[in-house]
């Protein structure tokens, strides 16, 4: 009664993530690029954002635009601690993109620093209730090599020099494995988390986040 349960979105008391709020997330849906799945007006193999840049992930799916809305669920789900909105993240997800044909789930490691801060790992969360929706084992297949700075406020060109070398293969991944994250918006630390289970021996790597910005 004193601290009612409000959604991350809207902040009206009642549920984590209020039906309204649910019904207002824009789903992401073709047409979009084959390859990194930005959407645009007709399909294509390689959009503006992916050509001409080796990307070492096949697909990368999401689930929602990162927009205004998407923007506060995220920020409360990570920065604010309501670890609680993993479980309706991977529910939008689970609704909206079909169970990839893969031997395991991986997730993007958290920064340790970053962890203690927010007392929890969102992308593992994600991962994990993942891989109970779609009866997929989960494991920690990439490993932080090094620290490196927060991405948001970056450019494209920064965003990709700074995970360089971030990540490294934590242990033999198996041929075809999902890369889950919480937000693609460049691809920068997707593309270098994937090169990461690339070098442990994966031969296909999917991405699959719950969100993801549109330009």
């Amino acid at each position: 009664m004193l601290l009612p349960q409000r959604c991350a979105a809207c902040e009206l008391p009642g549920h984590a993530l209020c039906s309204a709020c649910r019904d207002s997330l824009v789903r992401l849906s073709p047409p979009f690029c084959a390859r990194c799945g930005a959407p645009g007006t007709w399909p294509v193999r390689r959009c503006a954002e992916c050509s001409g840049r080796r990307i070492a992930f096949a697909t990368a799916r999401a689930a929602i635009v990162y927009d205004a809305r998407a923007r506060r669920f995220v920020q409360a789900w990570k920065e604010r601690g309501q670890r609680r909105l993993a479980r309706a993240a991977a529910s939008l997800v689970v609704e909206t993109l079909s169970r990839p044909d893969v031997a395991a789930l991986a997730f993007v490691p958290s920064d340790g620093e970053r962890a203690l801060e927010r007392g929890h790992r969102p992308a593992e969360a994600l991962a994990r209730e993942l891989g109970r929706a779609w009866e997929l084992p989960v494991a920690s297949l990439v490993r932080r090599a090094r620290s490196a700075e927060r991405q948001r406020g970056l450019g494209l060109k920064e965003r990709r020099r700074n995970v360089v070398g971030a990540f490294a293969s934590a242990r033999a991944s198996p041929a075809c494995v999902c890369l889950v994250d919480d937000v693609y918006t460049s691809g920068a630390t997707a593309a270098a988390a994937a090169s990461a289970l690339r070098r442990g021996g994966a031969r296909r790597v999917e991405v699959v986040t719950f969100a993801r910005a549109v330009r």
